[in-house]
């Protein structure tokens, strides 16, 4: 009836932002090697760099932390955590994890090693180092349309499904460590998979024997666009659709940080008794006895709470709005994102926005800095700093896309903020000509986008 959708929710405590001057954010990113990841968070604004642990919790959720069963083994917060993600995923062995990439260090230490491969429809940073640090290979096989930033088309996070039996083919089988999908596909855009294409790699994964894995860290939002978009699904509930899509997985794995709305926490799921055995092996070494899996009682009763509050249709609906109403308003200014835009995040082409600055000097690295300048904003580099990799001569094979992040936070910012992020931009683009490029100094083999140092070029 209204075209206004508001915050579903009132705000109950407040956290100060400091205001800080552009001449001070000058200083504070030269400290910083121009990584925004190097900065205190006080240094910041409007804090975009991710949407992962960055969530508000509910008073449901402040409450349920407050009866928290600390016991090391069979606590009455593990029950709580364990029947929500059982209901969810019809999934029978569960482990809790401290985060996603607890998980992702599991379940890649068993199926990888340096003869598998691994096929998704595109690998997220932290996948593909625990895929690459057990020895085994990450291939992206996104989706055509994925490439086309303006077209219409719903589900860019679909995978290539002709690719996909090609390189089953051309691998050999027995060489394919399993393929993974990742909802929403958050290296492509943070666009949405359909549940047709994830019912077509299921019909794939069967024939070859393969194991299907789900990387489901923002499902709630991948439900939401398949409710909306996808022909058949119209009345389903939010939930129901999710657990459709776990129906189809061999194996699950969660970042709680994100649809799990709290901040900490994570999970594994996998069907097959024998893998669960070796699995279990793994997190009592690494994360922690297998009813807690390195989180407190506390945060485990925290998360059962939150997979119960994210799949509400008010919550979800304006979730999706406020990405979009961001998305919209950078368009109008002609500011080059990708559209239509996902359920967490709007991207930012910099190499389109940048096209003075070569690949090499890093134009997505660029604009995040600009962003911090010009207004106090910390936003993420999805380009070739996170997915650049190098040749046998040490020259840089850039990254697909030069993008750049801003993730938006669950329940943390109201419009006004948003709007504030808009007007940042009018700053951006007054400046853009003048803007140079980045060269890094130092960086690590693995995830280097959080540690290296930039200098100007």
């Amino acid at each position: 009836m209204f075209r206004t959708i508001f915050e579903p929710f009132k705000i109950k405590a407040v956290e100060k932002i400091n205001l800080n001057s552009r001449e001070e954010r000058i200083k504070y990113l030269e400290e910083a090697y121009y990584n925004v990841f190097r900065l205190k968070s006080s240094q910041v604004i409007i804090d975009l760099l991710t949407d992962s642990g960055t969530s508000a919790m509910s008073a449901d959720q402040w409450a349920a932390m407050m009866v928290g069963d600390e016991s090391y083994a069979g606590a009455s917060s593990w029950d709580n955590f364990l029947n929500a993600v059982r209901e969810l995923t019809g999934v029978g062995y569960i482990f809790p994890t401290h985060q996603g990439r607890g998980a992702e260090k599991i379940i890649y230490s068993v199926l990888g090693g340096k003869d598998k491969i691994f096929l998704s429809n595109s690998h997220f940073d932290t996948t593909r180092a625990n895929i690459e640090y057990s020895g085994a290979k990450a291939i992206d096989l996104p989706c055509e349309e994925s490439r086309d930033f303006q077209s219409t088309f719903r589900f860019k996070g679909n995978i290539n499904l002709q690719q996909l039996e090609h390189y089953i083919n051309a691998f050999g089988k027995e060489h394919i460590g399993g393929i993974v999908m990742t909802l929403t596909n958050n290296t492509v855009g943070g666009q949405p998979v359909s549940l047709d294409n994830l019912k077509a790699v299921r019909y794939i994964t069967n024939k070859y024997g393969l194991p299907l894995i789900i990387d489901s860290s923002r499902i709630a939002e991948n439900t939401y666009f398949i409710k909306s978009c996808e022909s058949g699904y119209e009345d389903f509930t939010y939930r129901q659709i999710a657990q459709e899509i776990y129906s189809l997985a061999d194996v699950i794995v969660m970042s709680l940080k994100k649809d799990g709305l709290v901040n900490i926490g994570g999970f594994l799921c996998v069907r097959d008794k024998y893998l669960a055995d070796k699995c279990h092996e793994i997190l009592i070494i690494t994360e922690g006895f297998t009813t807690y899996g390195g989180l407190a009682g506390r945060d485990l009763n925290a998360i059962a709470a939150g997979l119960k509050e994210v799949f509400e249709e008010d919550y979800l609906r304006y979730r999706v709005r406020s990405v979009e109403y961001l998305c919209e308003e950078l368009k109008n200014k002609g500011i080059p994102v990708m559209y239509p835009p996902g359920g967490h995040a709007v991207y930012v082409d910099a190499a389109r926005f940048y096209p003075h600055i070569p690949a090499h000097q890093y134009p997505a690295q660029a604009l995040v800095c600009e962003l911090y300048i010009g207004g106090g904003i910390r936003a993420s580099e999805i380009g070739s700093v996170m997915f650049g990799s190098y040749d046998t001569e040490n020259n840089l094979i850039p990254a697909t896309n030069e993008l750049v992040r801003l993730a938006i936070p669950r329940r943390v910012y109201t419009q006004s903020h948003i709007d504030y992020v808009i007007e940042v931009f009018d700053y951006i683009l007054e400046n853009k000509d003048k803007v140079r490029g980045y060269e890094i100094f130092m960086q690590t083999r693995y995830l280097r986008h959080f540690t290296a140092k930039f200098k100007k070029v």
